[in-house]
């Protein structure tokens, strides 16, 4: 549960400065955080969960937000089919 709560800090604190949390992809993975049973995005927390572990333990992560970035923009490829690389 550690992670979850880091995740949802992390996705607060990506936010602008005085922008409310509008994203739709934003607001997804903090319904599966807080209701994973019933959220549609399930899956997609758990492939971006799994992928993400993959590369934080290969020991290639220089940095922690680099970690939460990843998990990020996995998340949002996995809920839109889009590279969100591609903003």
């Amino acid at each position: 549960m550690l992670c979850h709560i880091n995740v949802a800090v992390f996705l607060e604190e990506m936010q602008p400065k005085g922008e409310k949390m509008e994203n739709d992809v934003g607001k997804r993975l903090v319904e599966a955080l807080k209701y994973p049973q019933e959220s549609e995005s399930l899956e997609s927390f758990a492939k971006a969960m799994e992928i993400t572990k993959a590369y934080a333990s290969s020991g290639a992560a220089t940095h922690f937000s680099a970690v939460a970035r990843l998990f990020y923009d996995l998340f949002e490829m996995f809920e839109t089919g889009k590279d969100p690389r591609q903003k």
